[in-house]
């Protein structure tokens, strides 16, 4: 098939050039499959295979506060370690992540409050979904009881990790 272009500017035709070429090629595109530890095949060629990285995990990640509804002092550093230490290392030994964060969310009055906030990040087999659950909402409600907040916000993904 022979492709021809009316005369045109130089840029006008370069950019034909490639819209045409991308058409004819195409934008193949692999996606991981979470429950499938298999090969994944492109969209743009059934003979073209990737292995998908990693084993199906899930990511779970906790946004804590530190202002106190009651309007007592605001948990500290040591305080949130000290919580980490003793409530989550021993149920997730094998590693976590805490980044440091400023959060805002509207209270039950209408109004916008800010605070300094923490966000935990917990990885663990997807084939541990069940138990783990257990343990992160005894954590969410242990933070909640122990530092009088109204909530730990929870975000659940799946993904796929290789370490």
């Amino acid at each position: 098939m022979a492709l021809t272009f009316p005369r045109v500017s130089g840029t006008r035709l370069a950019v034909a050039a490639v819209a045409t070429t991308v058409l004819a090629v195409g934008a193949p595109a692999a996606y991981a499959s979470l429950d499938d530890d298999g090969p994944t095949r492109s969209a743009g060629s059934a003979a073209a295979s990737t292995v998908a990285r990693g084993k199906p995990y899930t990511e779970t990640r906790l946004f804590f506060g530190t202002e106190r509804p009651d309007g007592g002092p605001a948990v500290t550093d040591k305080q949130f370690m000290a919580f980490i230490d003793k409530e989550v290392t021993p149920g997730f030994p094998d590693g976590l992540t805490i980044q440091d964060g400023r959060g805002q969310w509207r209270d039950s009055n209408g109004r916008i409050e800010r605070e300094r906030s923490y966000e935990l990040i917990l990885l663990y087999p997807t084939t541990e979904a069940r138990r783990r659950d257990t343990q992160i909402e005894e954590i969410r409600s242990d933070y909640e009881k122990a530092f009088a907040q109204d909530s730990v916000a929870r975000l659940d993904e799946r993904t796929r990790v290789d370490f």
